[in-house]
């Protein structure tokens, strides 16, 4: 079972409220440990396949891989004191990244979904073994071709993740999965950063120990371990009853195809690519120009541990203002829209006040350098630290948004399968060119302009879609084209009918 057949499949939109439903009309569950009921006290009942069980544990596998791996690089040069590693090796992780990011529905297809969620864990646990690995012998080579490796697993994890957690949930409940994901994703990077922040207090090498290195290298293997443990798409039921619907045996050709239909019947969703591309770029210049340039280990340890509380902060803010059910759904776009534009002036502006009174890259990175850079007991750390937690606050709007804006546009499965992987690899190619510049020694105060500049105009952009193209609520009938035109040829009648009538009737 594939990310994509989440995704590649038709999930049924489920445009009916649950509430609306009796007792007597949501039919029973099958039978089998899979389907029993657990209330919690002061919970809704919950089951092994049902979309909540499934998106938390998809939660928690990203929370031990990509959540852990944010923390490393959180720290700016992944825990190293020379960055210029890190950035080769994210260059390359985000090269491969952005073409498997086109296909990777395609791959997972034939993978599974717990194969490719699995492989993803694989493929963070070596990146971090491969800085264990550079701490004793300095072979750069082998942290870039992990770099390049995890690029192909990331790839295939991430473009899983996203179909699921756009075609499992109702219209009305987007908004909240997407935040709840936040949430437990971005606590992988809270207690990656407690981890390095406990274990190198009086580290002053600038490098974190091989025992930091160790702890993720099992978290993260534990991260792959437990993708397995995931049920099939098709075995999953939601609380209406309705069950997403499998498109069987795709072939390679109607996936390839499905890519550029997206873009031939939905030519708008191309003003989005400039979002998507900026949606990682400010990593380099946080992580590599702010985090690792300026503050010592210790500065970084907290730092990083704050800038990841704030995304669990930034999540549930903006996860609840984009569900709120007495605001029209065009209207709480539109709002997201404007607050994001507003939010990059303030919080860039402020962090031009900041770099504009620091010293260039090339006193930074003088190994000199190191013991005057700032540290958490400095009584000049409180303003940058904040400039920090703002920055991470930021990221996390901006993703929840973007998720929600590609939710909100189509309940098709196969749809958003393919916006998320468009996403994924446009922006994988954005921070591939971005890693690329920091390799090349960049400025930073040029990294921090170009970032700003390109935040900026891709929202102008992507305003006409936002704009336009959200509704109160989904038109059925477009999603049932778009189905239609890519799986006339792979699906007999039978399956179309079967899935119109699902989209019709939301069961």
């Amino acid at each position: 079972m594939s990310d994509k057949e989440v995704n590649l499949v038709q999930g049924a939109p489920a445009p009916v409220d649950t509430a609306a439903y009796t007792t007597s009309d949501i039919p029973p569950r099958p039978p089998g440990w899979k389907y029993k009921g657990l209330k919690l006290p002061g919970c809704k009942e919950i089951w092994y396949a049902s979309p909540k069980a499934q998106l938390l544990m998809v939660s928690f596998v990203c929370f031990l891989c990509p959540g852990l791996y944010n923390a490393l690089g959180g720290l700016g040069g992944g825990g190293q004191l020379n960055a210029t590693v890190q950035a080769n090796a994210s260059t390359a992780t985000y090269a491969v990244f952005a073409i498997v990011g086109f296909f990777s529905g395609s791959f997972a297809n034939k993978l599974g979904i717990k194969i490719t969620l699995s492989l993803g864990g694989i493929g963070y646990s070596l990146y971090s073994a491969s800085f264990l690995c550079y701490n004793h012998t300095k072979n750069e080579g082998f942290v870039t071709f992990a770099g390049a490796f995890l690029g192909l697993c990331a790839g295939l994890l991430w473009t899983a993740q996203g179909a699921i957690m756009m075609a499992y949930p109702r219209e009305q409940s987007k908004g909240r999965y997407i935040s709840s994901f936040w949430v437990i994703f971005n606590l992988g990077g809270v207690i990656g950063a407690l981890i390095v922040l406990v274990q190198n207090l009086n580290n002053h090498s600038g490098t974190v120990t091989d025992g930091t290195y160790a702890a993720f290298i099992v978290l993260m293997f534990v991260g792959a371990v437990l993708a397995l443990f995931l049920v099939n798409a098709d075995d999953v039921i939601r609380e209406d009853g309705s069950k997403v619907i499998i498109m069987k045996e795709p072939t390679w050709q109607s996936e390839f195809y499905g890519l550029w239909e997206c873009i031939h019947l939905s030519p708008w969703v191309v003003l989005l690519f400039p979002m998507f591309f900026a949606s990682n770029i400010f990593y380099t210049y946080q992580q590599n120009g702010v985090n690792a340039a300026h503050f010592n280990l210790r500065a970084r340890s907290l730092n990083s541990l704050l800038y990841w509380l704030a995304q669990i902060l930034g999540a549930l803010v903006y996860g609840g203002l984009l569900d709120l059910p007495n605001i029209r759904r065009s209207i709480r776009a539109k709002g997201a829209l404007v607050s994001l534009f507003v939010l990059t002036f303030a919080i860039w502006g402020g962090g031009y006040a900041f770099e504009k009174n620091q010293p260039p890259r090339q006193v930074t990175t003088d190994p000199a350098y190191e013991s005057m850079k700032i540290d958490y007991t400095d009584p000049g750390y409180l303003g940058p630290a904040f400039l920090y937690i703002f920055y991470g606050f930021y990221d996390a709007c901006w993703q929840t948004s973007i998720y929600w804006w590609m939710g909100a546009l189509s309940n098709s499965g196969r749809k958003t399968a393919n916006m998320a992987g468009f996403y994924k690899g446009i922006q994988s190619a954005g921070a591939a060119v971005f890693w690329a510049l920091d390799g090349h020694h960049v400025s930073y105060r040029v990294l921090y302009g170009v970032t700003f500049g390109i935040c900026a105009v891709s929202i102008l952009v992507a305003a006409p879609v936002i704009w336009l193209r959200i509704k109160d609520t989904t038109d059925v009938e477009e999603d049932l084209k778009f189905s239609d035109e890519i799986l006339e040829d792979v699906a007999p009648t039978a399956v179309l009918e079967e899935k119109r009538a699902a989209f019709e009737t939301g069961v």
